[in-house]
Formats: C-alpha cells, sequence, structure tokens
C-alpha cells in the first residue's frame, strides 16, 4: 500500500498520559520523518521501516501494520502457511483470507508475524482485517469459531509479549472478549470512504455511518477505549 493517511480524529472518553492525540498512519516506503514527527503516534509498514529504533523521533511512537485476517502474497511469511488455512482470496486487494479457526493460527501469528517485529524494536501493533472472515463464514457457528480464534490469536500474543500495545482496526464482535488486551480501537469511512476495486472514493450511506457510530459510542462508553476514525479524499482535495 503506498499511500499514507495524515489527518485523524480522536475520539475518547477521557485522555490519558499513554493516549496518543495526534496519530498518522504511512504505509508506504520513504515516510517523511520531518512532518511525521509531529504525531505522537505513527502506524507504518514493516516491510519500509524495518529498524524503528534507527529512526529516532524521541516525541514519536512508531506502532507496526500487521494484516491479521488476511495476507498479501508479497509477505515473507506466505509461504509457510498451510493451504488449507487459505479459505479465499480478497479480489479487490488481491490478498489471501486466512482461516482464524486454525487451532495452529495464534501460534504461528505470534512466532512467525509479531516475534520478528519485536526483535526489531516494535512494541504497538496495528491489527488490521479483523472482519475479513465475514467473506467465507456466512453462518452464526461459522462466525463464531472464527470470532473465537481471533480472540485467542490476541491472547497469545499478549501472553508472549504482556507489554505489547494491541490497536484495533474495528474488531467489534470480538471485543466484548478481549477489549481489556486493546489500547485503542480504529475505523475506517465513518463520513468518506474508498472502494479499491473501483478506485472510487465516495460518502458512507447513512445507514452504514450510524452503524458505525453507533459500535464507536459503545467502544467509548462501555470500554473506555480512545477511538481513531479514519476517512478518505482524493490527495488534492485538500479540503
Amino acid at each position: 500500500l503506498s499511500f499514507g493517511l495524515l489527518a485523524t480524529t480522536t475520539w475518547a472518553a477521557a485522555t490519558t498520559q499513554s493516549t496518543p492525540q495526534a496519530v498518522a498512519f504511512h504505509y508506504g516506503d520513504a515516510p517523511p520523518w520531518d512532518e511525521l514527527q509531529a504525531f505522537d503516534l505513527v502506524v507504518v509498514d514493516p516491510d519500509h521501516v524495518k529498524h524503528p529504533v534507527a529512526v529516532n523521533l524521541p516525541h514519536t511512537q512508531l506502532a507496526a501494520y500487521v494484516s491479521v485476517g488476511e495476507v498479501h502474497p508479497d509477505r515473507a511469511y506466505v509461504a509457510q502457511i498451510p493451504k488449507t488455512w487459505i479459505k479465499g482470496k480478497n479480489k479487490d486487494w488481491g490478498s489471501l483470507l486466512i482461516d482464524q479457526a486454525s487451532p495452529a493460527w495464534p501460534q504461528f501469528f505470534t512466532d512467525r508475524v509479531i516475534a520478528p517485529l519485536w526483535d526489531a524494536g516494535y512494541r504497538a501493533f496495528f491489527f488490521d482485517t479483523l472482519d475479513s472472515y465475514q467473506q467465507f463464514a456466512k453462518t452464526p457457528e461459522a462466525r463464531a469459531q472464527q470470532e473465537a480464534g481471533l480472540v485467542a490469536l490476541g491472547n497469545r500474543v499478549k501472553q508472549r509479549y504482556p507489554q505489547a500495545q494491541l490497536l484495533f482496526n474495528r474488531g467489534f464482535e470480538i471485543l466484548p472478549s478481549i477489549h481489556q488486551h486493546v489500547a485503542w480501537v480504529a475505523a475506517e469511512s465513518l463520513l468518506q470512504g474508498y472502494s479499491a476495486g473501483k478506485n472510487q472514493y465516495a460518502p458512507v450511506p447513512p445507514a452504514d455511518r450510524d452503524w458505525l457510530l453507533g459500535q464507536l459510542k459503545r467502544v467509548r462508553d462501555a470500554y473506555h477505549l480512545p477511538v481513531i476514525v479514519i476517512d478518505y479524499a482524493p490527495v488534492g482535495d485538500r479540503a
């Protein structure tokens, strides 16, 4: 992904010293550190920032982008994933959908994905694609199995790395079981969305916006977690 999202909204019931007030997302290569040092926390693609400590921004923490529900074929660990764990393909992004209910997946994810990033110096991890299982799990029973697997994965990571900060992109379905391990929750497309398949920006329909707003209020009020909202606009549309 070669785009940066440099403007977000932080929405929290209460702020603490550890709550970032300015958050940026930059997944491309050669991040503009002179600009990004203005933020408390920056989510980056660790394939482009392999040694976060070497960046040396004294007031900015770096978090590693990590895709949980999907894996792109260019990731180093994809060849080690058994074919039986692959449940389909996200055609818009060209990524593979992973069966979260596979018993060995939480251990694999911790060992092959998180451990190398931890050893490189990352201490915060932005968990993306937490709802990708909904593309292939169509019954309540199937979705419950996938959600249990996601909870097991998060628990495994925190068991091995208690100091790790887990930052969620949505994941509303599993928050009742794992919110105690989550530092904050992000959500894309509250007002403006982007379709990768159509390469198109568009306002979010009112019904979808109201649903997401209700979820975000629950995150804030029931779990007392900060919320980061990410909206999309064309690069040239500064306003």
